[in-house]
């Protein structure tokens, strides 16, 4: 019983102790380094300051300090500066709606307290010296003393997330990622936050302090742009221009257009023009604002990227849209770190954007410049250059004139479908055609009625006309046994025509060879009844009299002649039957003879016995045995790449290539290889090219050759920090730099040589496309795709060719080889080095 007691008052329900509940909530506050600067910057914005300085100790992980001119802190809050839910942004739940600051819980310092060693430096506006204060980890205050500053106050961290060993660790491995992010979220802050000058700069070790960004206090959204990203993407930026949905837009939206509130939105900004290059290959240049707030709204995301890509197919937009709304209209206060807003509304804001970046796009971005220099006649249309002059349309006369007023104009595309698509370019004159067929055969009359586009419903060969009997024998029954297609007169007379009813997919010759090579059989015997195919209602299948110098359709797969003498040959096409004819009606209509023969069999229920025991026995011998599983499921067949390549990653490893048996070569192309018990095949070019080009990526340094003059690259500083931390890998690549660190940002790294090779030549888009990948990668070895195709181009050269005999040592060498790469599934230009044929267990 005592023990029962003590289990049941372990089990009780109490409060957590205070210290615990800060410590354990202070960590869903506070997730990243990105949150902590955030939080930092937002509360010198709230205070009014014009200048921020933020400053980095090894990114973030030693030190993170963050400086401004705002206010600075009254005497009378020290204490409750880093108290848990003390502000003075709000004192009730009803100021929420109407908040305009950035903070308004009261928990991002008391929090940073919990995670790092805090410590403010602070002069209010009314005081002569600053006071520097220092808080423990509750967020109480525990030093106090004298601090010479100007007015404004600095907050300083150190040791980020030390209290969180499991995090700290992983802050500590990840934390060139961590400053990736920290970076784009103070660039959002950089560029909606016009009069305010925002600086970020970092120190790695005891290195020279390097400047990340800066802006310069500009009143424009578009300077700060420029300052943060330079002046190569303001050149692809066009404005938004806010329209109202249209009907299209509004009832994919399901919306109701008398109850939609007018002005409800105002949407500014930029976004990139839909030409292809002048957008960015990931989205990381997208920036949303609501109310001046950077958020992260999912569907608004997800539209303009939509949009975009109807007219830019492979890149995405540079954004920086902000959307003001009536604050009662938000709700900003969902998740820790404000990121994601509720909206009223949402469907309208999403109809706004659509309708709004549709009309952009089509009006200025989607246009071609042609230069030539003359039509072949000014009055000529788009629809002249389809079809004869009988089809004009006055809607493309003046796109027409427009064209040959100058020698460069702009033609809008959206029009010049439109042109092309109301003329029926596939028909013709009935003049031109009827005369055409008028001094031509039966050839062109069947082109010309094949491209009326009437088909028959059902296959209709002309011939001569005949009475069927409906007791007798059809008339390919008495064709078959030698009797008279029809009557004596009527095949003197070859002249008249016959309509008859066909299966679908049989095909009639009509031959006029000699009386000795009549073939008196019908090859393949299927014909059924009219009434086993499907007719269109209404359609006739009796048998019609026609002239034969009337038009009439006929299909190509029937054939027509005009001979002395008729004789049918029917040949069905290699079809199925099953589905279109009962088995019942695929003989001619002819005397059938059945034969049938009675066998009997034999029947022991002891044998029975015996073989099902003898089954039972295998079973329970198989159940014994070890578990046997198909290891290799996917077939040799291109769908089925991926999943074939994933089961060779989880079941070969490197070193399993070496203990391969060479069985021998294949058709001079293929290696076939046993492993144990599984046979594969492997094609020999493909193994020798990726193995040739992985080497070329590892230990090819590329010549540069020097510029006449130092190049400036117009980099942003965050980008120059990445170039200069990873400027050996550049120099394997053939690009040689010149930085100077005393330099401003932006204009601290020229380029000096970059790398040629024959007919190979690199530029400025190279070194971007590297600084992407080693933003995501830092100090891995990479190469521009340009770079890899060169290498792609010369290992395919220099592999074993299709074609070629190789010795068993030969073909044991480029298995080694395989286990010798990292990734031996597929040469570079994708197709597959390696199968599984078979298993032999599974055979046996």
């Amino acid at each position: 019983m005592p023990n029962t007691c003590n289990d049941m008052s372990a089990g009780t329900i109490k409060a957590i102790d205070k210290h615990s509940v800060h410590q354990i909530c202070s960590g869903q506050v506070v997730l990243t380094l990105a949150t902590a600067v955030k939080e930092l910057v937002e509360n010198s914005i709230d205070a009014g300051a014009t200048n921020i300085d933020v400053r980095l100790k090894d990114c973030g992980a030693d030190l993170v300090e963050v400086s401004d001119n705002g206010k600075g802190v009254e005497e009378a809050n020290f204490e409750g500066l880093t108290l848990k839910h003390h502000t003075s942004k709000l004192r009730e739940f009803t100021d929420l709606i109407h908040v305009e600051t950035f903070g308004f819980r009261g928990e991002a310092l008391s929090s940073l307290c919990a995670l790092s060693h805090l410590s403010v430096v602070t002069c209010h506006e009314s005081c002569q010296v600053g006071t520097k204060l220092v808080f423990d980890h509750n967020g109480h205050l525990v030093q106090r003393s004298p601090h010479p500053r100007q007015q404004g106050t600095t907050v300083s961290l150190q040791q980020l997330f030390y209290t969180l060993p499991v995090r700290h660790k992983e802050f500590q491995r990840n934390i060139k990622k961590e400053y990736g992010k920290m970076i784009h979220i103070l660039q959002s802050y950089c560029i909606i936050s016009t009069g305010v000058r925002i600086t970020c700069s970092n120190q790695n070790g005891q290195g020279k302090r390097s400047t990340v960004l800066s802006t310069s206090s500009s009143q424009s959204i578009r300077d700060n742009i420029g300052a943060i990203f330079g002046p190569k993407q303001l050149q692809s930026l066009l404005p938004f221009q806010q329209a109202s949905p249209t009907e299209n837009v509004i009832e994919e939206y399901c919306l109701s257009g008398a109850d939609l509130p007018k002005q409800l939105f105002l949407i500014t900004g930029f976004v990139s023009r839909g030409d292809h290059g002048v957008g960015r290959s990931a989205t990381d240049r997208q920036f949303f604002f609501i109310n001046n707030r950077p958020c992260d709204p999912v569907k608004v995301i997800k539209l303009v990227n939509e949009v975009y890509h109807m007219y830019n197919r492979h890149q995405y937009p540079f954004v920086a849209l902000n959307i003001s709304v009536a604050s009662e209209c938000v709700d900003v206060n969902v998740t820790p770190d404000k990121r994601q807003i509720f909206l009223q509304e949402e469907k309208l804001l999403l109809a706004v954007l659509k309708s709004s970046l549709i009309s952009m796009y089509e009006a200025g971005v989607n246009k071609i410049s042609l230069n030539f220099s003359s039509l072949p006649s000014a009055n000529t249309s788009a629809s002249d250059i389809c079809q004869p002059a009988t089809f004009k349309d006055s809607r493309t006369e003046p796109n027409a004139e427009s064209l040959t007023q100058s020698p460069k104009t702009s033609v809008n595309l959206a029009g010049f479908k439109a042109a092309f698509a109301n003329q029926p370019c596939s028909s013709y004159g009935k003049k031109s055609s009827a005369m055409k067929v008028s001094n031509s055969g039966p050839t062109q009359k069947t082109l010309q009625s094949f491209l009326k586009g009437t088909p028959p419903p059902v296959v209709t060969s002309v011939m001569k006309q005949t009475k069927y009997s409906p007791a007798g024998k059809s008339a390919l029954a008495r064709f078959k046994y030698g009797s008279s297609f029809g009557d004596t007169k009527a095949e003197e007379d070859s002249s008249s025509d016959i309509t008859m009813a066909m299966p679908h997919n049989s095909v009639l010759e009509l031959s006029s060879s000699e009386p000795d090579s009549y073939r008196t059989d019908v090859e393949d015997e299927i014909f059924g009844d009219s009434t086993s195919h499907s007719h269109p209602e209404g359609a006739e299948s009796q048998t019609e009299q026609r002239p034969f110098d009337e038009d009439f359709s006929l299909i190509p797969d029937t054939k027509r002649a005009r001979t002395e003498k008729q004789h049918f040959i029917i040949k069905p096409e290699p079809k199925d039957y099953s589905n279109n004819l009962d088995k019942s009606s695929l003989g001619v209509d002819s005397p059938v003879c059945l034969q049938r023969r009675k066998v009997p069999l034999q029947f022991s229920l002891q044998e029975l016995a015996a073989k099902m025991k003898r089954l039972q026995d295998q079973q329970a011998h198989r159940a014994k045995e070890d578990l046997c599983y198909r290891r290799f499921k996917a077939k040799i067949n291109p769908g089925e790449n991926q999943s074939a390549e994933a089961e060779l990653k989880k079941e070969i490893s490197k070193e399993m290539f070496k203990d391969m048996e060479i069985i021998g070569q294949f058709n001079l192309g293929f290696i076939i290889a046993k492993l144990e018990s599984d046979i594969f095949i492997i094609d020999q070019h493909a193994t020798d090219e990726k193995y040739n080009f992985e080497m070329l990526q590892q230990h090819t340094v590329l010549q540069g050759q020097k510029l006449i003059a130092p190049q400036k690259l117009h980099l942003t500083a965050v980008s120059e920090n990445t170039l200069i931390d990873n400027i050996d890998i550049f120099r394997k690549n053939g690009f040689e730099f010149q930085v100077d660190e005393d330099a401003q940002a932006m204009e601290r790294v020229k380029l000096l040589s970059l790398p040629t090779s024959k007919n190979w030549t690199f530029g400025p888009a190279d070194i971007e496309e590297l600084i992407f990948m080693l933003s995501d990668s830092p100090g891995v070895m990479c190469r521009p795709s340009r770079v890899r195709q060169m290498f792609a181009s010369r290992a395919c050269r220099k592999s074993v060719m299709i074609g070629t005999a190789l010795s068993v040592n030969e073909m044991k060498k480029l298995l080694v080889h395989m286990g010798e790469i990292e990734h031996p599934w597929n040469c570079p230009h994708g197709r597959p080095t390696m199968r599984h044929l078979i298993n032999l267990d599974i055979i046996s």
